[in-house]
């Protein structure tokens, strides 16, 4: 099992016992460091006192479990307002909301495109830009994510 599918089934009753949702669970190189971390939500948003309760709760399980041979840091953060859509439920909770389609080769010259989300099926997105629906296979899409506009 990847670790953190292995971390997501220990943490995730201790971030719902402090009343948020568990977005996330990442484990990614940057530079010569790993960091493990978790992206928490709640409705009405998340606080830094979320991140640090949630912290303090899970760090001596993953001390316990140990599901990391090597040295890495733990983080807990808030999933954000353009979090990256991952797993189909994702998609279904956020049917409507404005994406950011990033694809791995550009499509008419360009490789970001923002529309409404309007379909999710097997990896393959739909989104609508200016009235039009246009669709993206699974295998062209590397990241789609919430978008807001500043």
């Amino acid at each position: 099992m990847k670790i953190t599918e292995t971390v997501r089934q220990f943490a995730e009753p201790v971030v719902q016992a402090h009343g948020c949702s568990l977005w996330d669970v990442e484990y990614v190189r940057e530079g010569a460091d790993w960091f493990l971390r978790l992206y928490i939500d709640k409705p009405g948003g998340v606080d830094i006192n979320d991140c640090e309760a949630i912290s303090r709760a899970v760090d001596p399980i993953l001390d316990e479990k140990d599901p990391i041979p090597d040295s890495y840091s733990f983080e807990v953060c808030s999933a954000g307002l353009e979090r990256v859509l991952k797993r189909p439920g994702d998609f279904e909770q956020f049917l409507g909301s404005m994406v950011l389609v990033r694809l791995y080769k550009p499509v008419d010259g360009r490789k970001e495109i923002v529309g409404t989300l309007t379909g999710y099926e097997d990896g393959a997105v739909t989104i609508t830009v200016n009235g039009s629906p246009v669709r993206f296979e699974k295998n062209e899409v590397a990241l789609v994510r919430l978008y807001v506009e500043f």
